[in-house]
């Protein structure tokens, strides 16, 4: 029971709650398939539950575990169910739950070397691994000239690569002098909209973010991201950044790293690489396609927490010269000085990221990598594409669907071919709300070439040829409705 004179949870009744609370997960993830996936709950609903005033008592720990399924589950949009095929995955799996209860169990606030030193060298260590697990460049290790780091979203990652951009284009004047108006940085039309919240943060500016057009699978062009660079200097602006994709989050379309790498190289340009949700594809040796001219990236970045089978948040952010990062976000108050940051012979991730406080995420990535194997990673990432593939071919040999780009991997763009562009946007429409409405799965939309368009991508840890088979028939049931409708 609680120390009636400190309030506290004692020790033995942590151990009795914390049982509760892992027989509770693990009964949830066993029953998860019987929820529907996406909350039906209406605005306010939630709230609506909950009193109007904190307790002035403490309550008993068996009704606050109640209220999880009474109020929370209903609220629930179940991102773990083996239907959920909506956005990206952000999977988890028992061993990254483990790691991340030993990482909270342990509160650490590894801010320093010195302030938790194994919070800092697993990090590196793990991060190390990961360079040749996925055929990454050597440069990116800690035992080169850069190194990686975990921040917590490939939106974080892509900031500090711009400010590092900047910082390098004006000989870090701007981080004294502020920005001049007159850096100007690169992406395509398809690149995720972190890019330009990332320019409006670092005070570069919205206007000065280029949206450059693509190809038809719409991957950027670089003979445009060439011609607008021209434009730009010819009128006295000063290109200093350029976001490329791989996997991009509308279709995962895939941009010529290798030929806009040497366009940076001639203009001196910084090259970010996001790869946020294809980049654990990687581990297998023949999707390494994907990684053809990262050699020649400034800063990559990648999210195990979206296929990797690790629990968000876990992005992983890798620099080829880490004296460009550190230089544009240290600082060093009186109180933050100790003997070991003093010496230079450790990595002091403060001056890695935005934050100055970080928790010990590297033990879930940790947890996972040595649970799975290499060799069980791999054969996860590579059932999920055969699935995503499977399921294309299934679309493809049905005269009423079409698909609406490559299928790389395991995301899957699709739509119904029936009447004509307003009636077609409105068919696919409401053949998606319905698959939602009815609860045995999740899709989400996007629209490429201008045409409401359906995406299933296949990447959940624990979904099987039986889900995905189950998601086909389910989509050929809802449109024999609405044609017959």
């Amino acid at each position: 029971m609680s120390d009636p004179k400190s309030f506290h949870m004692s020790p033995e009744e942590f151990r009795r709650q914390g049982h509760a609370v892992v027989d509770w997960i693990a009964d949830y993830h066993s029953r998860i398939e019987s929820f529907p996936v996406l909350s039906r709950v209406k605005p306010g609903e939630i709230r609506a539950q909950l009193p109007p005033n904190a307790p002035e008592h403490g309550e008993a720990f068996d009704a606050i575990l109640a209220d999880i399924d009474r109020v929370v589950l209903p609220g629930i949009t179940h991102w773990q169910s083996p239907h959920f095929y909506a956005y990206f995955p952000a999977n988890a799996s028992g061993p990254a739950i483990l790691g991340d209860l030993v990482s909270a169990g342990l509160g650490v606030q590894g801010m320093l070397w010195s302030t938790s030193p194994a919070c800092t060298e697993v990090e590196t260590h793990v991060l190390d691994w990961l360079v040749p697990m996925l055929g990454l460049p050597e440069n990116f290790l800690s035992t080169s000239s850069g190194g990686g780091v975990i921040q917590d979203t490939a939106s974080s990652a892509t900031l500090c690569a711009l400010l590092a951009a900047r910082e390098r284009s004006t000989k870090f004047a701007s981080n004294h002098e502020g920005c001049d108006g007159r850096l100007v940085a690169y992406c395509s039309t398809q690149t995720h909209s972190s890019i330009e919240k990332a320019m409006k943060i670092a005070g570069m500016g919205s206007d000065n973010l280029r949206h450059i057009e693509v190809d038809k699978n719409f991957a950027m062009r670089p003979e445009a991201l060439a011609s607008q660079i021209e434009r730009d200097i010819h009128a006295g602006l000063t290109p200093s950044f350029v976001c490329t994709t791989v996997g991009t989050t509308s279709s995962n379309a895939i941009d010529p790293v290798r030929e806009i790498a040497s366009i940076c190289r001639d203009h001196n340009l910084w090259l970010h690489v996001d790869s946020a949700m294809s980049g654990t594809a990687a581990l297998c040796p023949e999707f390494r396609f994907i990684n053809d001219g990262v050699e020649f990236a400034d800063s990559y970045t990648f999210n195990p927490h979206k296929w990797m089978f690790t629990n968000f948040d876990c992005n992983v952010f890798y620099v080829a010269e880490r004296k460009h990062l550190i230089e544009t976000l240290s600082i060093l108050p009186e109180y933050l000085r100790n003997q070991a940051t003093e010496s230079g012979a450790v990595i002091d991730y403060r001056d890695w990221h935005i934050q100055l406080g970080r928790r010990f995420r590297s033990l879930k990535l940790w947890f996972v990598i040595r649970h799975y194997g290499i060799e069980g990673l791999q054969h996860h990432i590579r059932e999920h594409v055969r699935l995503a593939q499977e399921f294309s071919g299934w679309v493809r040999s049905d005269e009423r669907f079409e698909i609406a780009a490559p299928v790389l991997l395991n995301l899957i763009c699709f739509r119904l071919r029936s009447g004509d562009r307003i009636n077609q946007d409105q068919a696919n429409q409401l053949l998606m709300e319905r698959l939602n409405a009815s609860g045995d799965l999740f899709l989400t939309h996007t629209k490429l070439d201008g045409k409401f368009t359906l995406r299933l991508c296949v990447g959940q840890t624990n979904t099987q040829a039986r889900h995905v088979e189950r998601a086909w028939k389910r989509i050929l049931e809802e449109t024999e409705k609405l044609e017959s409708s």
